[in-house]
C-alpha cells in the first residue's frame, strides 16, 4: 500500500492533474461568484427600476385627484394599489413630513422626523436636495427576516399647482411632497436563488467533465508516452536499441523522442570513440619507445609493454629487480618502495648491464596507482633509456674542454656580454691580461666601465648601432689608456641572447701609423710650401707698402691724414690676421691628432683643405668646382686627419692634370668636389680631368709605397694613408676612370646618428 501511495505521490501525471484541478476550481469558482454577484446587482437594479416606475405610475394615476383635491379618490387609489400582494405599503407625505395618505389609516396625519429614512435622502444636507438619483431614492429594508424594497418619488410643484384657485402653493417651492412605496422582494429572491443553484450545478458538472477529460488526455498523451520513453532510456543504458525510430510525433514529446534518438546516436558514436581511444591507448602503451611496467606492493610485475618484453623477456610473476636488473633482492634506494610508502611519484637515474653485456643507463619514473578509496594498490614504472645521451654528454664534455682551451688561447681578447646591460658574462684569459685583471675579476663587471668616463654614455649607443668599432680608447685596471679595434656580433649563449665582442690591441700599430701619417703630413707640407709662401707674400707686401708710405711721410716731416692713417692701420691689422690664420692652419694640420672620434662636418673640412691650396691651384690654371649639399649630416672622424685625406686627393688630382697638360695643353683643368647624403651614409666625390689610372693598376694604388710618378716625385704613401684613415672612420673609398678622361674617387662614410 505504501509503495502505491509513494508512487502516486511522486507521479508527474498526478501532480499535473492536481495543479490543473486546482486551477479549474479557482477559475470556475471565480466565474460562478462573478456571475452570481452580477445577478444580485442586476436583480436589485431591476427591482429599483420597477419600483420607481410603479411609483411614477401611482403619481400619474393620482395626479388628477390631487389637482382636484379629491381626497377620497386619492385614498381609494392608495387602498386599491396596496392590495397588490407584492406591495406592503403606500404613503404620501407633504413638504412638512406629514403623512397625508396611506393604506394604513392609523398613520394618516402623523408627522415624520427629517432624519427618518424616507426624509433623510433629501434632508441630509441643508438646504435639502431637490433632485435625487435612482440609487438615492431606493433603500433596502430588513424587517422580521423579510427583505423589503423602499422607493420614494418626489411630487414636484407644477405651474398648475401654484396657480390653482383652490389651494395654490407657493411658486418658490419646487417639491410639494413625496410618494413612498414599499415592496416585497421574496419572489425575486426565490427566482435568483433558483438561478444560482442551477449555475452552481452547471459549474460542478463542467468541473467533473473537465477533470475526466484531463485524466484521459494525460494518460493518453503524457503518462503512456513518458513510460515508453523511460523504458527506451533504460534500454539505451543497457547498450540496446531504444526502439524509438518508428515513433512519428510532431509535438514536444515528439521533439523529446528526437532528442533521445539523437542522444542514442551520440552515445553510440561516443562509445565507438571511447573504444577507439581505449585501443589507441593500449597501442600506445604497447608501442611507446620506453619500458613500462605495472607492479604490486611486493614488486611483482603485473603488466608490461612490448618494449619491456622484447628487451628483457620477463617470466610471468617475476620481480622487477630480477627481470631487468639481475638482482636477487630489491635495490637499496628503490623508488618503487618509496612510492608505496608515501603515495608520491619519484624519479631516479640508474645504471646496469643489458642482456647483451653492454652498459646501460636509464631514468626511472615511478607513479602510484590509486583505488576508489585513495589507497595505493600498484605503481607504474617507466624507464627511459639514456645510454646514447650519456655517451653524447661525455663527448660534449670532451668537446667543451677542447673549445674552452681554444677560447682561452685565442690571441685576441674575447668578451661575452649581456645584450641589455652589457655586463661581462664570460671572457677569455687574453681579455684579462690585456686589461690587467686577474682571473675571474672581470666576471659580471660592466663592459662600459672599461671605457673612459667621458666616453661611457657614447659607448652604449655605439655598441647598439655598430658591428665594428675602430681605435676605441680603453682603460686598464691601473687607469692607463690603450686602443682597441672591436668586432661585434649578436649570438646565443646558454639559451641567452648575448653580444660577442672580439677586441684587438692596436696601440702599437697606431703609433706606427701615426709616425707614418706624420711623415705624410710633412711631405704634404713640403708640397704646400710654394702655395703657403704665395699666401704669406700677399699680406707681407701690403704691410711692407703701408709701412713704407708711413716712413716716407715721417722722413719728409709731412703730416698724415687721420683717415688715411686709420685705413692703413686696418689693412695692416687684417693682413696680419690673415697671415696668422695661415700659420695656425698649417700648425693645426701638422700636429699629431688624437685617436678619439668626434662629429665632423665634411663640407667644412673640404673647404678648409681647398683654402690651403687654392692659390697654388689658381697659379697653375686649375679651376675648383664645389657642388655641396646644404645641411649635410655629420660623420664620426678626426678633423685634421680627414683634412689630410682631401689634401692628398687634391695633390693627386693636381699632378694628374699637369701630366695630362703635357700631352694635351688645350684640355680643361678642373677639379670637381661633390657631396651628398643617403639615408645611411654621407658621400664625397673628388673628380679631375687628368690622365686617370691605368686599368691594370686600379687594384694596387692603395698599397703602401706604390706610385705611378717618376722617381723622386712621390713617396707612395699618400693614397695608402688616405685608405687607412677612411677605414678608421668606418668608411670606404672607390676609384674609377671617367669615360671623358680623368679619375673619380668616391668616399662613403656612415652617418654619425
Amino acid at each position: 500500500m505504501y509503495f502505491w501511495l509513494s508512487r502516486f505521490r511522486n507521479s508527474l501525471a498526478v501532480k499535473v492533474l492536481l495543479l490543473i484541478a486546482l486551477v479549474l476550481i479557482l477559475c470556475l469558482g471565480l466565474h460562478s461568484w462573478g456571475t452570481m454577484h452580477y445577478l444580485n446587482k442586476h436583480t436589485a437594479s431591476k427591482l429599483s427600476i420597477e419600483a420607481d416606475r410603479l411609483s411614477k405610475t401611482i403619481l400619474l394615476s393620482a395626479r388628477y385627484a390631487m389637482m382636484a383635491n379629491a381626497r377620497s379618490e386619492i385614498n381609494q387609489i392608495v387602498s386599491d394599489i396596496a392590495k397588490h400582494p407584492d406591495i406592503t405599503s403606500v404613503r404620501i407625505y407633504d413638504k412638512q413630513g406629514v403623512i397625508r395618505f396611506s393604506n394604513m389609516h392609523s398613520e394618516v396625519g402623523t408627522k415624520v422626523a427629517k432624519d427618518a429614512p424616507p426624509c433623510l435622502a433629501c434632508h441630509a444636507v441643508n438646504p435639502p436636495r431637490v433632485f435625487l438619483g435612482l440609487e438615492q431614492r431606493t433603500r433596502r429594508i430588513v424587517k422580521d427576516d423579510t427583505v423589503l424594497l423602499g422607493s420614494i418619488a418626489p411630487i414636484m410643484n407644477e405651474a398648475s399647482c401654484s396657480t390653482a384657485p383652490c389651494h395654490a402653493h407657493n411658486a418658490e417651492h419646487q417639491v410639494l411632497g413625496e410618494l413612498e412605496l414599499i415592496l416585497h422582494t421574496d419572489q425575486a429572491a426565490l427566482g435568483l436563488a433558483a438561478v444560482q443553484s442551477k449555475l452552481l450545478t452547471l459549474t460542478g458538472l463542467i468541473y467533473v467533465l473537465s477533470v475526466s477529460l484531463l485524466v484521459f488526455g494525460i494518460r493518453r498523451y503524457l503518462t503512456s508516452p513518458i513510460k515508453k520513453l523511460i523504458r527506451s532510456t533504460k534500454r539505451i543504458s543497457e547498450g540496446k536499441s531504444s526502439g524509438l525510430d518508428t515513433v512519428n510525433r510532431t509535438d514536444e514529446l515528439g521533439h523529446l523522442v528526437d532528442s533521445i534518438v539523437a542522444m542514442e546516436q551520440a552515445i553510440a558514436q561516443k562509445q565507438e570513440e571511447v573504444d577507439k581511444k581505449r585501443q589507441e591507448y593500449q597501442d600506445l602503451f604497447e608501442q611507446v619507445p620506453c619500458s613500462i611496467t605495472v607492479q604490486d606492493a611486493n614488486m611483482r610485475i603485473l603488466k608490461y609493454n612490448k618494449e619491456f618484453a622484447e628487451r628483457f623477456h620477463p617470466e610471468p610473476g617475476a620481480f622487477c629487480y630480477e627481470a631487468y636488473k639481475g638482482l636477487s633482492e630489491k635495490c637499496p634506494n628503490c623508488p618503487l618502495d618509496k612510492t608505496f610508502q608515501t603515495g608520491r611519484p619519484y624519479c631516479s637515474e640508474e645504471s646496469g648491464i643489458n642482456p647483451d653485456g653492454t652498459e646501460a643507463h636509464w631514468i626511472v619514473h615511478v607513479s602510484p596507482v590509486f583505488d576508489d578509496k585513495g589507497e595505493v594498490v600498484a605503481a607504474m614504472e617507466m624507464g627511459i633509456d639514456i645510454s646514447d645521451r650519456r655517451r653524447m654528454e661525455e663527448k660534449l664534455l670532451s668537446s667543451e674542454a677542447k673549445y674552452h682551451a681554444i677560447f682561452n688561447h685565442i690571441p685576441n681578447a674575447v668578451f661575452v656580454l649581456d645584450m641589455e646591460e652589457y655586463t661581462i658574462i664570460d671572457c677569455n684569459e687574453m681579455a684579462e691580461r690585456s686589461y690587467g685583471y686577474s682571473s675571474g675579476e672581470m666576471q659580471q663587471a660592466s663592459f662600459i666601465q672599461l671605457f673612459p668616463e667621458e666616453e661611457q654614455e657614447k659607448a652604449r649607443s655605439y655598441l647598439k648601432a655598430f658591428t665594428a668599432l675602430n681605435r676605441v680608447r680603453q682603460k686598464r685596471k691601473d687607469e692607463s689608456m690603450f686602443y682597441m679595434d672591436f668586432r661585434l656580433s649578436p649570438a646565443v649563449y646558454n639559451d641567452r641572447n648575448v653580444l660577442l665582442v672580439s677586441a684587438t690591441d692596436v696601440t702599437d700599430r697606431l703609433e706606427t701609423e701615426q709616425k707614418l701619417i706624420q711623415a705624410g703630413k710633412m711631405a704634404t707640407l713640403g708640397e704646400m710650401a710654394t702655395g703657403v709662401a704665395h699666401e704669406l707674400n700677399q699680406p707681407l707686401t701690403v704691410i711692407k707698402a703701408a709701412s713704407g708710405f708711413i716712413m716716407r711721410k715721417i722722413r719728409r716731416d709731412e703730416p698724415i691724414d687721420s683717415d688715411v692713417l686709420n685705413t692703413m692701420a686696418e689693412e695692416i691689422d687684417s693682413h696680419v690676421d690673415r697671415a696668422s690664420q695661415i700659420i695656425d692652419h698649417m700648425r693645426a694640420f701638422g700636429r699629431q691628432s688624437d685617436h678619439a672620434l668626434e662629429r665632423v662636418g665634411v663640407n667644412r673640412v673640404i673647404k678648409s683643405s681647398v683654402a690651403m691650396f687654392i692659390s697654388q691651384l689658381t697659379l697653375r690654371g686649375i679651376r675648383v668646382q664645389q657642388n655641396f649639399e646644404e645641411n649635410l649630416p655629420e660623420i664620426l672622424g678626426v678633423s685634421n686627419r680627414l683634412e689630410q685625406v682631401f689634401i692628398n686627393l687634391l695633390l693627386n688630382a693636381r699632378d694628374a692634370i699637369e701630366e695630362a697638360e703635357v700631352e694635351n695643353p688645350s684640355q680643361d683643368k678642373i677639379i670637381t668636389l661633390t657631396t651628398y647624403s643617403t639615408p645611411r651614409a654621407v658621400v664625397a666625390v673628388v673628380e679631375d680631368t687628368g690622365t686617370g689610372v691605368p686599368q691594370r693598376l686600379l687594384d694596387k694604388i692603395f698599397e703602401p709605397f706604390f706610385t705611378t710618378k717618376e722617381v723622386g716625385k712621390g713617396t707612395g704613401l699618400g693614397l695608402s694613408i688616405t685608405y687607412g684613415l677612411i677605414k678608421d672612420f668606418g668608411g670606404t673609398i672607390r676609384i674609377q676612370n671617367k669615360e671623358e678622361g680623368g679619375a673619380r674617387f668616391t668616399l662613403t662614410f656612415p652617418r654619425s646618428q
